[in-house]
């Protein structure tokens, strides 16, 4: 089958983020009682006592605010990378329950890296993704009548390019660091339009929250040292304009 598509979708989110960030801070420091402190953050504008707390990098109140994503037509190699991010959860399409499709129905979903296209090598890699199918097919019809072992085994031979699909949930904390290390122009290219299209997503309804989200050269010196892509101007007008 043709190459899916990266679509991401913002699913769920702590309503009232602010609010819920600012009482747990204030909290820290006032001898008021929630209720008071409730009545008092409900009643005014906490947007400048949340860009003054991230400047002061205390950054354990925005743990209270989570993000829950949908994430399809992202390739299994892109999963392997994103499950590396722990203090997350991840509910991923199995491989063992979710058989993949014959070649007669169409075959499986896989991602084309946009460098192999460039290349001109796109119609060579379908034609593999096909050949891998035909072996799947063939190992399918092989193993029989043996229930759910059948895709079990029969995924063995499924190539990274595989897609898949994902729900995430992240509290701010967690997905400011996602930003960071995957919005960076060396991370690998999918997970960072994930990454990017996550931050613009969350941004719509959290902006004070994350309005320095982004690579690490958004608010400070490039963390790659000598790897560095040289880009940062370009890289902060993105972000900022995000």
């Amino acid at each position: 089958m043709p190459q899916s598509k990266l679509n991401v979708l913002l699913l769920r989110y702590t309503p009232d983020a602010e609010q819920i960030v600012a009482q747990a801070a204030k909290l820290c420091y006032s001898p008021a009682s929630i209720a008071e402190l409730k009545e008092q953050i409900d009643s005014r504008d906490q947007s400048k006592f949340i860009e003054k707390l991230t400047e002061m990098r205390h950054l354990s109140p925005i743990e209270h605010v989570s993000f829950t994503f949908g994430v399809e037509g992202i390739s299994r190699a892109c999963s392997h990378q994103l499950v590396r991010h722990r203090l997350a959860s991840y509910s991923q399409q199995s491989q063992r329950y979710v058989g993949q499709q014959s070649k007669k129905t169409g075959g499986f979903d896989f991602i084309i890296p946009p460098h192999i296209e460039k290349i001109g090598k796109k119609q060579w890699f379908i034609e593999k993704m096909n050949c891998i199918q035909e072996w799947y097919d063939e190992l399918i019809e092989a193993l029989g009548d043996s229930g759910e072992s059948s895709f079990e085994d029969a995924r063995f031979l499924l190539p990274n390019a595989a897609e898949t699909k994902i729900i995430i949930t992240m509290n701010a904390r967690e997905l400011l660091h996602f930003f960071r290390v995957r919005c960076c122009n060396r991370a690998q290219w999918e997970i960072r339009a994930m990454a990017m299209e996550m931050l613009r997503l969350a941004k719509k309804v959290a902006p004070n929250i994350l309005k320095d989200a982004g690579p690490g050269c958004v608010t400070d010196k490039c963390p790659e040292g000598k790897m560095t892509c040289g880009k940062m101007d370009e890289v902060r007008n993105t972000f900022r304009s995000l």
